[in-house]
């Protein structure tokens, strides 16, 4: 694991999850109440034993970069680390990123042309804890040029992803990137004995698709980017190195999830709150690393809890939270009903901010909230019904908005008194 670097694609201007990317990064977004998306793939890195690992960010990443300068130090005597490669225009290139690998090319001298064997390309938008180490190790015991990571999903998924057919070796033959056409669906679908081979026991009507984890022989790599005019893995690397290189799969067995939208990422944060999550976040072995923050337990006033999860530091009174997420530094005043909702908390408290408002931080008295996510620093008036009971699909407010049915209220937004939604 020391012949090996990971790097870290920080995705674009994330507009499918707009507005919780309308001031950060998408790998910044806060998870599960305490995280940020970003600590997902690099916690799973360390956990494989790679401490060298470059996040590559272009967009609002000033956040982004506070966090990881923060959380991730390393000793004197260790020579990991946690670095941020920024697009960045030079003599020889004034375009930002144009997409996954030609993120990759622009960082060519840092991630091409090292002295290591691989590189091992996560994403950050998206949740999951794999084995990252027995996916490397199969990568090399099978002379791969390249290792993708692969799960079976729903068919009904699969326009969102690349789907690919593999071999009883286990080698992928066929890639095709977010097919729609139902006879082309079809033809995709998976050979059972392929499938038992790799460990899976998919539904029928499912089919195997790629997780965007990529592991790389270093110098196919490097042949497949430089001199080529290739942007995007799925849609132009895979499908031309499956006829030329040696392309495996490696099966993922476990919990991953896209969590790109708003919903996905509603709902993924919801799963958490189970009470048998699918992801196990109370692993001793495979914690996911965050900023230590020293808060006190979370102060809980005479409320009724089902099925949640309140992050340290957070102060709840007379309230109802059933099946919610509550953040860090969260205010949730007397009379609140919160339902399928996440409250992301505050970066600091009222107290610490030097600021006085009429409507305080968190949320006010006798408020009721349901499939609601509320970013970080959001004031919410008393009485305030956010609930979204028509349905609407999509919405513009003024201090509000709705995408996919979830009402979000954006990070510093202030939602006056007795505002419905």
């Amino acid at each position: 694991m020391k012949d090996i670097v990971t790097a870290i694609l920080g995705g674009g201007a994330g507009t499918r999850l707009w507005p919780l990317t309308r001031d950060r990064a998408k790998p910044a977004v806060p998870l599960a109440g305490k995280f940020r998306l970003i600590d997902v793939p690099v916690s799973n890195s360390l956990h494989a034993g790679i401490d060298r690992i470059y996040v590559l960010t272009q967009f609002l990443s000033e956040s982004l970069n506070r966090h990881l300068a923060q959380t991730y130090r390393f000793d004197t005597f260790r020579p990991g680390f946690v670095d941020v490669l920024a697009a960045q225009q030079g003599l020889d290139n004034r375009t930002w990123y144009q997409g996954t690998a030609d993120a990759i090319r622009q960082n060519a001298p840092t991630l091409l042309e090292g002295r290591f064997r691989d590189v091992l390309i996560l994403s950050g938008d998206q949740l999951y804890l794999m084995d990252l180490k027995g996916m490397v190790q199969r990568h090399r015991s099978t002379d791969a040029d390249l290792t993708i990571a692969v799960s079976p999903v729903p068919r009904e998924q699969a326009a969102g992803l690349g789907v690919m057919q593999v071999d009883g070796e286990g080698r992928i033959v066929r890639f095709v990137e977010k097919p729609k056409d139902a006879d082309l669906l079809d033809s995709l679908a998976p050979d059972p004995e392929a499938l038992a081979a790799l460990g899976f026991r998919a539904p029928a009507g499912w089919v195997l698709a790629s997780t965007g984890i990529y592991c790389f022989r270093r110098e196919s790599l490097r042949e497949e980017l430089l001199g080529t005019q290739h942007t995007d893995f799925g849609r132009d690397v895979i499908p031309g190195a499956i006829g030329s290189r040696r392309v495996m799969a490696y099966a993922h067995t476990g919990y991953w999830r896209d969590i790109g939208t708003i919903p996905s990422f509603h709902e993924a944060n919801l799963d958490l709150t189970r009470p048998l999550p699918p992801l196990n976040l109370y692993s001793r072995e495979f914690p996911i690393y965050t900023h230590p923050r020293f808060l006190p337990g979370t102060k809980v006033n005479r409320c009724q809890v089902d099925q949640s999860i309140l992050c340290e530091g957070s102060i709840i009174s007379d309230s109802r939270i059933a099946h919610s997420l509550v953040g860090i530094r969260a205010i949730v005043r007397q009379g609140a009903d919160i339902e399928r909702s996440i409250v992301m908390g505050a970066r600091e408290y009222e107290s610490e901010t030097g600021e006085r408002h009429d409507i305080p931080l968190g949320i006010g008295r006798d408020c009721r909230l349901k499939n609601v996510i509320v970013d970080l620093n959001a004031r919410i008036g008393e009485s305030c019904v956010l609930t979204n009971e028509q349905g609407v699909q999509e919405l513009d407010g003024k201090d509000w908005c709705i995408r996919g049915g979830i009402i979000v209220v954006p990070r510093d937004a202030i939602v006056p008194a007795g505002t419905v939604v």
